[in-house]
């Protein structure tokens, strides 16, 4: 097995040596030691790393604005290691620029703290890789989708597979659906447990539909969407009165992803079968390609977000390969397309 090449950036040379160390096993391997965050841009761009460790409070280019040049100028997954409170508004500032996934140092890194820190950042570690960019080398028109837009089926819910890239890409695609959107809204991000919350809310405040984490029992009504609770998966359910209700749930336990998208769009497909739009954007790994092939053998529509505007291009393009996607959608168009086909 290929270990995983890490690029550590952080101001305290305790703090380098300490993760050096504790990473440096047969699955993972430290390949540089940025200094402060203009070095990190540097070494990304000259190592090549599979994964990124970076810090977030330093001097002069601080974490944050560090991740966003760097998954500006190339994305590369980056796990936040730092001590700030892990509900802190910095930190879900860094998972919204970008960020794959957090995990808190202790103050001092401590020699008790030690194995647990090296016990989470390998299990995260392992996680990401594991759905980790694919190949981008094929250009869009080699698996381009077929294009075909049933435009005259009902539509009476939209179930959106978000991941990497996802907090940016839904906070600009949202705010453009009108009040009087007319069918319902479900979405998977994936995000670490504690944040979807504070990111609903935020979203809410910038759109004419009302935005919410998704409780159980809330009602899947026209001009709502509800973002699945990081942590438990999102079902639908019709109720005995002929409505659609929401259902959180830990189960499946076997899903990489809690959410997954899988378990959300093939839930939709039972219940809505042809009258389902499913959505994959940006992200990495193909959660959302076996639910995507639920929706379309009950006879509804899949979206993929086009390879140009995706930040990873891995969750989409495993739908496009598979034959599922009936367009390829740019993230500035997507909006539109969804209003035109409901």
């Amino acid at each position: 097995m290929k270990r995983v090449r890490i690029l550590i950036v952080d101001d305290s040379a305790f703090a380098r040596k300490v993760v050096r160390e504790i990473l440096q096993s047969e699955q993972t391997e430290v390949v540089g030691a940025a200094r402060d965050a203009y070095e990190g841009l540097e070494l990304a761009a000259s190592l090549n790393p599979d994964l990124i460790i970076s810090d977030l409070a330093m001097p002069g280019l601080d974490g944050i604005q560090f991740i966003r040049r760097q998954m500006a100028t190339r994305p590369i997954p980056i796990l936040v290691l730092s001590a700030a409170s892990e509900a802190s508004t910095e930190v879900f500032t860094a998972l919204n620029s970008g960020a794959v996934d957090v995990v808190h140092k202790p103050s001092g890194l401590s020699n008790d703290r030690l194995r647990e820190i090296k016990l989470d950042l390998l299990e995260k570690i392992m996680i990401i890789m594991r759905v980790s960019p694919v190949n981008t080398s094929r250009t869009p028109e080699e698996v381009s989708s077929s294009g075909r837009l049933a435009k005259d089926r009902r539509v009476d819910l939209v179930a959106i597979g978000i991941s990497t890239g996802g907090p940016q890409a839904l906070r600009r695609m949202i705010p453009l659906f009108p009040k009087d959107f007319p069918a319902p809204i479900a979405i998977v991000l994936h995000m670490p447990v504690g944040y979807t919350a504070l990111y609903a809310e935020q979203l809410n405040e910038i759109c004419a539909l009302e935005v919410k984490e998704a409780a159980d029992g809330d009602l899947l009504d026209p001009g709502v969407v509800l973002l699945a609770q990081a942590g438990r998966h999102l079902t639908v359910e019709r109720t005995s009165r002929g409505s659609v209700v929401a259902k959180l749930s830990v189960h499946p336990i076997d899903k990489l992803h809690r959410p997954s998208v899988d378990v959300l769009f093939r839930s939709a497909a039972d219940i809505y079968g042809a009258r389902t739009l499913g959505v994959v954007m940006t992200g990495m790994g193909d959660d959302g390609k076996e639910g995507a092939g639920c929706i379309k053998a009950s006879g509804g529509t899949i979206l993929t977000e086009a390879q140009e505007s995706c930040v990873i291009y891995g969750m989409p393009r495993s739908v496009v390969e598979a034959s599922l996607s009936d367009s390829a959608v740019p993230l500035d168009s997507m909006a539109q397309t969804i209003i035109n086909l409901t």
